[in-house]
């Protein structure tokens, strides 16, 4: 059984930096296309950041390129998402999520919440002014 384990977050302030770490345990996560997705109050969910299995390329959402960078440990199995220059629109509780599914995929599904198979409770993050 495939789990998925936020942490990292919590309280800062405008302009800080946090690391959330996403700890996979039951499959090898350089198998998997990971992705870290956010939804704030009222909000739908959002395309944070992802990485691909195997090359290990990386995309981001609108606007966070340059702020937002996600990596990967395979040797912890354990995917990161380092936040520098946060601001109170960063506010949300941040997801982890992996797809493990064999079938074809362009990278574009991957900004899909859709496209992934299992999914970690998430932690929340909130930016004060």
């Amino acid at each position: 059984q495939v789990q998925l384990v936020e942490s990292g977050g919590g309280l800062v302030q405008s302009g800080g930096s946090l690391k959330l770490s996403c700890a996979v345990s039951g499959r090898t996560v350089s198998n998997a296309a990971m992705g870290w997705f956010r939804q704030a109050p009222g909000k739908e969910r959002e395309f944070v950041a992802t990485i691909t299995r195997s090359a290990g390329g990386t995309y981001y959402g609108d606007s966070l390129e340059g702020r937002f960078t996600i990596s990967r440990d395979n040797a912890k199995n354990t995917v990161y998402l380092q936040m520098n220059k946060l601001t109170p629109e960063d506010t949300a509780v941040y997801y982890c999520a992996a797809r493990y599914s064999s079938t074809p995929y362009v990278v574009r599904d991957l900004f899909s919440h859709e496209s992934y198979d299992y999914w970690g409770q998430g932690t929340q993050v909130t930016v004060s002014s």
